[in-house]
């Protein structure tokens, strides 16, 4: 692929049994795949397997998960977090995704696909806003959100109304194409906290 292209890598939060994520996600992942600027990384945390304990950092300690995993967060432009909102909030394992890497999340923007209830995942990306902060990375304004998601998508994962979505969609990857190339460039050109 182009070096011009911006890597996004889109991550599913959810690691629960009976999970929607992957239905949310693979429908947005499509619409990555049909721009002519991004390339596209799905990232499942499920696949991952990070494990929830953090080692003593001072050791060094690394499990092999959070090694195989590195490489391709470092190597996206920006993030796209697609998040169920668990208990008015986000789930567990994206906060432990967060938590397990610093420099990868540096100085790149993160968009959010959210989905759930009557709020539709938004308390979630609320409560994921200053995490990312705090880790320097940069989220964008717009969100594509699911209210009721379960009567939003058809039996075959397509949206029953993809127009609204779709152009959501468009909305929020055209705010992370412009932050993703902006900080691209500025992190070449000056790499960050340095």
């Amino acid at each position: 692929m182009s070096a011009e292209l911006l890597k996004i890598a889109v991550i599913v939060g959810s690691t629960r049994k009976a999970r929607f994520g992957p239905v949310v996600a693979g429908w947005f992942a499509e619409q990555v795949r049909q721009r002519d600027d991004m390339e596209l990384d799905l990232v499942d945390l499920v696949e991952a397997a990070l494990p929830y304990e953090l080692p003593d950092f001072h050791r060094g300690e690394e499990p092999a998960p959070v090694r195989a995993l590195a490489p391709r967060l470092a190597a996206a432009d920006g993030f796209v977090f697609v998040t169920p909102e668990y208990n008015h909030s986000y789930p567990a394992s994206l906060k432990n995704v967060v938590d397990w890497y610093l420099k990868e999340w540096q100085a790149k923007p993160v968009g959010f696909v959210s989905y759930g209830g009557l709020a539709g995942g938004l308390r979630a990306v609320e409560h994921l806003r200053p995490i990312l902060s705090e880790v320097h990375a940069i989220t964008v304004r717009d969100v594509v959100s699911f209210h009721g998601v379960w009567e939003r998508f058809d039996t075959s994962g397509r949206p029953v109304e993809p127009q609204g979505c779709n152009a959501a969609a468009k909305t929020m990857l055209d705010q992370l194409a412009w932050w993703a190339r902006a900080l691209r460039t500025a992190r070449a050109e000056r790499p960050y906290g340095a």
